[in-house]
């Protein structure tokens, strides 16, 4: 298990007067209730003094570059973003095949005032900085489109098969996947409810690192065609419980088209070899979709839906 350090905690900021003016065209939240406020109390500068010691540590870790911070958000603005996965409204689009089982909603204009302005925040050009001196990745940007991240929602029996993400941005041709941020949302979880995130090794033969999805953890890692991840075994919370978490990824702009690398599915060393088999056709399904997505107006559901027959 991957230690983290608590997090140094400073005198928050009111984010309506810290945010800096996006660089991007982010979805504005319709006009809510007087009643209903946002959080204003996510620290940049905070954020930004715990990570500057840890540029090494991130680079050397194994098996590729990743960093796990506990206590990542301010306990209330966590508290409030968890709860906010149980609005009725949200409507949940669920990834069911072969590869995955799980639920997201990344729809940034109808998301609640806590998740908005949270995405909003670590997207910002400030945080951006702060990750940069973190990897010594330049040009980071957020995607106000969410493309694949947003909010995730993993019910009993869910799994994320063991995969490397896809290295370019589903629509935006030029944009090239840089580095994920996960903040897991998942009080009183058990070690018995399993959903660990598992990093793998190179040649996909050693599962090097499991990281609990403990509430407010984040874990921060590269995106490149060698960084194996997954929650493979299936999630095993009660029913009416869910492994929740954020997820954000972070780009930067090449000025050329990226070739397209979608996401690469592979079966663990003791798979079976009938899922072995289920892996790799439901791969190269997922790798037409990605050439469509890219290509036409071609949109996520409909693909579900197709890919929920296999």
């Amino acid at each position: 298990m991957t230690v983290a350090t608590p997090l140094w905690r400073a005198r928050p900021v009111r984010l309506a007067n810290a945010l800096p003016r996006m660089p991007l065209a982010f979805p504005q939240r319709a006009a809510q209730p007087a009643t209903e406020r946002a959080p204003v109390a996510i620290d940049l500068d905070a954020i930004a003094r715990r990570l500057a010691p840890q540029a090494a540590a991130f680079a050397a870790a194994s098996p590729f570059p990743h960093l796990v911070l506990d206590d990542f958000l301010p306990a209330d603005v966590a508290d409030a973003l968890a709860a906010e996965f149980d609005d009725p409204a949200i409507a949940w689009q669920p990834l069911h095949h072969v590869n995955e089982r799980k639920s997201v909603f990344g729809d940034l204009a109808r998301m609640g005032p806590v998740a908005a302005t949270t995405v909003r925040t670590l997207y910002s050009p400030a945080m951006c900085a702060t990750l940069e001196r973190l990897t010594g990745i330049t040009q980071l940007i957020g995607d106000p489109e969410l493309d694949g991240a947003g909010l995730h929602r993993t019910d009993p029996g869910g799994h994320l098969n063991v995969h490397t993400d896809a290295l370019a941005h589903g629509k935006r041709r030029t944009w090239s996947r840089q580095l994920n941020l996960i903040v897991f949302l998942n009080r009183d979880w058990s070690d018995a409810y399993r959903g660990e995130l598992e990093l793998w090794d190179a040649d996909v033969s050693r599962c090097v690192q499991r990281i609990a999805p403990l509430f407010n953890r984040c874990v921060l890692f590269r995106t490149t065609p060698v960084s194996y991840h997954g929650v493979p075994d299936a999630v095993a919370c009660p029913e009416g419980r869910s492994r929740k978490s954020l997820a954000l990824y972070y780009f930067r702009d090449e000025a050329r088209v990226v070739p397209l690398h979608p996401t690469h599915y592979v079966p663990r060393p003791r798979d079976p070899l009938a899922r072995r088999v289920l892996i790799r056709a439901d791969r190269a399904l997922l790798r037409l979709y990605a050439l469509l997505k890219r290509y036409t107006p071609i949109d996520d559901a409909r693909v579900t839906r197709l890919l929920r027959r296999f």
